[in-house]
């Protein structure tokens, strides 16, 4: 037996050598490799243009000091996340926080001084002041009883010039004591003048700026981060002097990221700003970001003929399962849409085989009278990706089924059974397209 079939494995190398046997019937001769299978389809889709660029925080702050003194807490190091708000940094208070107690203080004695104004004299002050007018007017009446009995002597002779001049004059005393227990009076009953009770609120106002102004100045030698982010750069440490606007600290936004790109100027009428856009990262194959043109910078470069334009991570670059993440200081690429769309065919991206001098994908022949499906191998061009699918061009038509599990093992003319022939995919959205590797070609 095992002669028999050395014999005819030698028959067969023979006549394959003499040309007498086709190849595809060898291959035939093999079992069908099953594979999986989906439909070209068909759909509008935006051409794209890449560029490539840095990745950069969208916003960069090197804090500043304020005021001038010693260093005497650092909050953050390198490295180090920080919300906004956040105390990085602070500088010596001790000499302005006693100022501030002091001004307190001072305010606290003004408020007292406006809030007697307010209040006005006392019950027990005006009982007092009324009881010192009673005296004065008895007094008064008792010097008028005596100067009216200093007349009747001096009509007789009884009572001498001098003594009659002392009851006089004090007479007139006792009058003048009268008048100022009844202006004290009189002014007790009516309370402070409104003059004086503006004068008592305005120093009191004045003293709150004081303490205002000594608060902002103890604050300033506070150093806060402005926005959520990173520290990126420490200019300080502990026990430096530092003068007003020196810097201390540098941070950099991480949640919110861009891509500085330059544009050729044919391109440059074609996006907007608000445009969509897709940033990879030769860093983190197989992780795409969904981005926005925030900014056309008007000016070009007159050697490049380049004009700047800012794209914006709008999705927040989490980290994926290996820990990697969107950084700034990344080479980055990015798609942007530059035209209208246009009907394209696209095949899933699993179907490209790559390796060759071009790209291929196997098209599926269904076979005749019985015999199995092959493989066709089509060279194409790539375009641009949507989403789980891919712009082609080539020998294809809608509707062709294409390898898409199993191909890397197939070959030319081999014979295959379609497991289960996948229904045409849903196109992704024209002007919203899915994160897509790079293509092939631009």
């Amino acid at each position: 037996m095992r002669v028999t079939l050395s014999g005819l494995t030698a028959q067969v190398v023979a006549l394959l050598a003499c040309g007498l046997v086709p190849t595809v019937a060898f291959a035939q001769a093999r079992p069908p490799a099953p594979v999986e299978a989906e439909a070209v389809v068909r759909h509008d889709v935006a051409p794209r243009h890449s560029v490539v660029g840095t990745v950069r925080a969208a916003r960069t702050a090197v804090l500043s000091s304020e005021s001038q003194g010693r260093i005497v807490k650092l909050s953050t190091r390198e490295g180090d996340a920080v919300a906004k708000g956040q105390a990085v940094a602070k500088l010596r208070t001790t000499g302005i926080e006693i100022d501030v107690r002091t001004a307190k203080a001072e305010l606290d004695l003004r408020n007292h001084e406006l809030a007697e104004l307010r209040n006005g004299a006392r019950k027990e002050d005006v009982r007092q002041a009324q009881s010192r007018f009673d005296a004065t007017e008895s007094e008064l009446e008792f010097a008028r009883w005596d100067l009216e009995s200093a007349d009747r002597l001096k009509a007789t002779g009884s009572v001498s010039e001098d003594e009659y001049r002392r009851i006089r004059l004090r007479l007139r005393a006792v009058e003048q004591l009268h008048r100022q227990a009844e202006t004290a009076l009189a002014l007790l009953k009516a309370g402070p003048r409104k003059e004086k009770i503006a004068q008592a609120e305005a120093r009191v106002a004045t003293q709150k700026a004081r303490i205002e102004r000594l608060e902002d100045d103890l604050e300033r030698r506070t150093i806060r981060a402005p926005f959520d982010g990173v520290v990126v750069r420490e200019r300080v440490e502990i026990g430096e002097w530092v003068s007003t606007g020196d810097p201390v600290i540098e941070i950099a936004s991480v949640g919110e990221l861009e891509v500085r790109v330059g544009v050729v100027e044919d391109y440059i009428p074609r996006l907007r700003v608000g445009g969509k856009a897709i940033v990879t990262a030769g860093a983190l194959p197989g992780r795409e970001f969904a981005g926005q043109i925030h900014a056309i910078i008007p000016r070009g470069d007159e050697r490049t003929r380049t004009f700047p334009v800012d794209v914006r991570v709008t999705a927040a670059p989490h980290p994926g399962a290996d820990g990697g993440e969107l950084r700034p200081g990344m080479f980055a690429r990015v798609w942007l849409d530059v035209g209208e769309p246009a009907s394209a065919l696209l095949v899933p991206k699993d179907a490209l085989v790559l390796g060759g001098p071009a790209p291929i994908v196997y098209v599926v022949t269904a076979g005749t009278e019985g015999a199995p499906s092959t493989a066709r191998p089509v060279p194409v061009r790539t375009g641009a990706a949507v989403g789980a699918l891919i712009c082609v061009e080539g020998e294809l038509a809608e509707g062709d089924l294409v390898v898409t599990r199993g191909n890397e093992r197939i070959r030319p003319g081999q014979a295959i059974q379609v497991a289960t022939p996948a229904p045409a995919p849903a196109p992704a959205p024209v002007r919203d397209p899915a994160p897509a590797p790079a293509p092939q070609t631009e």
